[in-house]
């Protein structure tokens, strides 16, 4: 039964693979109405799902703006994606919600179980107490729909050049240098090319490799239909959750996506074979062997996967700045804070990035502006992208703990988290009559407080605030607002808590 789809198949903009035809519905005005007073010619660098965030939204704000894509053709490779509510209210207010309903699938719980047996470690209802609790719904999405949504939101607007691989950059201009020997010239360059980013190396100041974790991720894809004819599988799909079996040193995640027609698996492990070539004949059985002894519903669900790529888990420190001491390079996402997947905020995060952006430049009137522009992005921006970096890897022990006394700990604090929640679900009172009985939970997704700041972020709205913030007095201009930006800038490293 040749029904498998094996991530790493590239999905064109034009190809068979992406579903998803419904009208986009772009917004008729962003940001109150605000459009720049002056019109920049900007180069964003990278044409992934952060690069065309910006690209929207910096068009959105008045501005011309180019993409330049290194590769020949217009794609994704990846599979599933979790879209969580601090995305998705930016998605819906782009004109995306019609298009998003038509492949998505509304996880209604997280489920945590024990790698062994299956037991349920943790549940958290999810579905509609999402928008009701955050204000937008939490999605799965397959990569490939996400990004041509993504690529036909902004390519109406948007010059975009493939084939374009950036090899040399003067950040003072600022210039870019492509392979083929042409010179792009702008007035700002935005840095949105991921992990191992080019525009990096000019801000930092030089070559600046990401680090391995010693962990890597298999991913498949299984049709739903092979799920659905067993009854061991069925409720998978039935029930749509984020499913997730935690073990020594290796977790799954594994949810419906492409309304329910298909089932992602993620399947971390150690990075044993980091210096043998890789090759796809042995893949599904090198995978299997990593997860000997897991429960029975992991075994047929590994069994239906005929072979499998492997992505190795890289990892950056927080750079100091994201900002080029020029003032007219900046980045965004993977370039300058890349997430590990233990806490799906990667894309969440860069698109964040994006729309903080495009509201902050529809303000831009003169040249002057745009170095004091950039610093209040990094400064609306950095704290947030830093602690949930720091999030994401507090996942990577909280998940691969070994069998023993810590072990045990984290289970217990996860049922404790779930009974409260069951109750809540039924109806009952909780036993605590305040949030705190979650705060520090070992399942993050359980921690109230956490959950209200990661999911309940409005990036439009935090740079508004931000901006009625250092305007102490309503008659100050844009430039006298500016001016106070550079001066605090020079003087301190601050950050959005203390302004």
């Amino acid at each position: 039964m040749n029904n498998f789809v094996t991530v790493g198949t590239v999905a064109s903009v034009d190809g068979p693979l992406v579903n998803g035809t419904a009208p986009i519905e772009p917004p008729s005005e962003l940001y109150q109405g605000r459009r720049a007073a002056l019109s920049l010619d900007i180069v964003v660098v990278g044409c992934g799902l952060g690069g065309l965030a910006a690209a929207f939204c910096l068009v959105m704000a008045g501005h011309k703006v180019t993409i330049l894509e290194s590769a020949t053709t217009i794609g994704e490779i990846g599979a599933g994606i979790q879209v969580s509510p601090n995305l998705t209210r930016q998605l819906i207010r782009w004109g995306l919600a019609k298009r998003l309903q038509e492949v998505v699938v509304k996880p209604e719980a997280l489920t945590f179980r024990r790698w062994c047996t299956g037991e349920t470690l943790a549940w958290t209802p999810w579905g509609d107490s999402m928008e009701k609790n955050y204000g937008a719904p939490y999605y799965h999405i397959h990569r490939a729909d996400f990004h041509r949504m993504m690529y036909d939101l902004a390519q109406p607007y948007v010059n975009i050049r493939t084939n374009c691989r950036v090899v040399a950059m003067d950040p003072s201009i600022p210039s870019l240098t492509l392979r083929s020997g042409e010179v792009v010239h702008a007035d700002l360059v935005i840095g949105a090319d991921g992990l191992k980013s080019t525009t990096r190396e000019y801000v930092v100041g030089g070559p600046d490799e990401p680090t391995p974790t010693g962990d890597a991720a298999y991913r498949a894809v299984i049709p739903t239909e092979i799920l659905l004819a067993d009854p061991d599988l069925r409720g998978l799909v039935e029930i749509p959750e984020m499913v997730g079996w935690l073990g020594p040193q290796r977790h799954i995640m594994g949810y419906n996506i492409r309304a329910k027609k298909e089932y992602n698996l993620v399947m971390c492990h150690p990075d044993r074979d980091q210096e043998e070539p890789w090759k796809p004949e042995e893949s599904a059985a090198r995978m299997k062997a990593e997860f000997v002894g897991w429960e029975p519903r992991i075994q047929k669900l590994l069994s239906l996967i005929p072979s499998t790529l492997k992505w190795k888990l890289m990892d950056h420190a927080p750079l100091e700045t994201w900002v080029h001491k020029d003032g007219k390079l900046a980045l965004l996402g993977d370039s300058c804070h890349p997430m590990l997947p233990y806490r799906a905020q990667g894309s969440a995060i860069a698109i964040e990035d994006a729309a903080v952006l495009g509201n902050l430049f529809s303000r831009l009137s003169s040249y002057a502006q745009i170095a004091p522009l950039l610093r209040a992005y990094e400064t609306i921006r950095y704290d947030r992208a830093t602690n949930t970096q720091a999030s994401s890897s507090l996942n990577r022990v909280i998940f691969h703990l070994p069998d023993g006394p810590e072990q045990e700990k984290r289970d217990r604090q996860m049922r404790a988290a779930m009974e409260d929640a069951l109750r809540e679900a039924r109806g009952e009172p909780p036993v605590s009559s305040t949030d705190t009985s979650t705060k520090g939970n070992a399942n993050q997704w359980a921690d109230k407080e956490k959950s209200v700041i990661q999911f309940g972020y409005d990036a439009d709205e935090e740079a508004e605030k931000w901006w009625r913030g250092t305007r102490p007095e309503q008659n100050w201009s844009v430039g006298d607002v500016l001016k106070v930006v550079m001066w605090r800038s020079s003087h301190q490293k601050f950050s959005s808590a203390s302004l």
